[in-house]
């Protein structure tokens, strides 16, 4: 008995206490963690931890480079529509070009069609009364510059002819001469490239250029006539999908452009007669050959901005070089730089008004992508039809200032567009 309450008393004397023994664990941990020992919970094993969560396609393109992405995105698709846009539209150029020239022609002779509307004629009638006015014009310069030419020609070649000897002489006993071989090394190089496989491969080239400029102008000549006699029926016909605030925009837009097209034709036109004027009167008191043809040569480059007077006076300058000597060449250059800074300060502001408000950069950029496209046709096309976006532009954004005064039923001017 005594050794049995010795037992008891000793075991009882070792149990720990149960509030102790529960308690240990926590206070073991807690030690563990401010000691920075590996038992706590800031160092628990990697399978411990609880996986990070995948960010949600929503949250990948809200933030900054994702919102920078969806535009990359759409800027490249954009640019894919309008390059794929471009490479078709050249693929069928036969067709759109003489659509486009048959376009500028209609807006620039439609007042003229209307107004013998307005005085009782049928729309047959008054459409071909217009045709075959601008038929005769065309007609009748072709047939100036052909006469021209053939009647100076063989004058002109005689001058050309004793002029590059003048030009041979002065080179040979110049400031700084030239030997007589390095001169004729060169002229065997001139006649060497005429008579290569290149310049004939180019001819016919040139051949189907031709063909292509013939069945062109027949296909313009027929889109032209009746554009001019059922063109309203056309855009109509355009604008039967559309309705309300939408198809009002687009006739806006359709007017719109017709008013920029014919304003710019009709202000070149006569910004390239005074220029054709005051150019042939000077070639012509100073009897430079071909002085007609190069007149109309003027008038024709007078509808490429920028350029186009620049390069008519470089082929004026040589013909005068060539046929009349230095001077009268100086002589020439001086009235084309003279009459273009008539043009650009005096005539441009007066007579094209607001028809071409076009930047000169935006001008020089719309002629270098319409040369690069479509070449001399489409330096030609390329201005008139970046006026015609611009204004496209500004009647969809409601920027347009006259939009209210022209149509009052259009959204006011500031509004958001349609």
């Amino acid at each position: 008995m005594a050794r049995s309450s010795r037992l008891t008393e000793h075991d009882v004397s070792h149990e720990p206490p149960q509030e102790a023994t529960a308690q240990s664990p926590a206070v073991a941990a807690a030690a563990a963690a401010a000691h920075g020992e590996p038992g706590g919970e800031g160092h628990r094993p990697a399978a411990a931890r609880k996986p990070k969560e995948p960010r949600s396609p929503s949250e990948l393109w809200g933030d900054g480079l994702g919102r920078v992405g969806i535009r990359a995105a759409q800027v490249l698709l954009i640019l894919i529509v309008a390059v794929v846009s471009v490479y078709a539209l050249m693929q069928i150029k036969l067709l759109v070009i003489p659509i486009l020239i048959a376009l500028i022609l209609a807006a620039a002779i439609g007042p003229f069609v209307n107004m013998l509307r307005r005085r009782g004629l049928p729309g047959g009638l008054a459409t071909g009364i217009a045709f075959i006015g601008l038929l005769l014009v065309l007609g009748g310069v072709s047939t100036v510059i052909y006469f021209s030419v053939r009647n100076q020609w063989s004058e002109l070649a005689q001058q050309a002819s004793s002029g590059l000897d003048e030009l041979e002489k002065f080179l040979l006993t110049g400031t700084v001469p030239i030997e007589q071989e390095q001169l004729d090394q060169a002229r065997q190089g001139i006649i060497d490239f005429a008579t290569s496989s290149q310049v004939r491969s180019g001819a016919i080239t040139g051949l189907s250029v031709v063909t292509e400029f013939i069945a062109g102008a027949g296909l313009m000549i027929v889109i032209l006539f009746f554009f001019l006699k059922d063109g309203a029926k056309i855009w109509n016909f355009l604008l039967r999908p559309f309705t309300g605030a939408r198809e009002a925009k687009l006739r806006r837009v359709g007017r719109r452009t017709l008013e920029v097209l014919g304003g710019y034709v009709r202000g070149t036109a006569i910004v390239a007669l005074v220029d054709t004027v005051a150019i042939g009167a000077a070639l012509l008191i100073m009897q430079v050959p071909l002085a007609i043809p190069l007149a109309i040569v003027v008038f024709i480059t007078a509808f490429i901005p920028l350029v186009g007077a620049t390069v008519a006076g470089i082929i004026a300058a040589l013909v005068a070089l060539v046929a009349n000597g230095p001077v009268v060449a100086l002589i020439v250059v001086a009235v084309v730089i003279a009459v273009n800074q008539l043009e650009g300060d005096l005539l441009q502001p007066i007579v094209m008004g607001k028809s071409l408000q076009l930047h000169a950069l935006v001008i020089l950029m719309a002629l270098t992508a319409g040369t690069i496209l479509a070449g001399i046709v489409g330096a030609v096309l390329s201005v008139p039809l970046a006026a015609v976006a611009w204004a496209i532009i500004q009647v969809w954004t409601a920027e347009d200032p006259n939009l209210e005064d022209m149509n009052p039923n259009l959204p006011p001017a500031g509004t958001k567009p349609i």
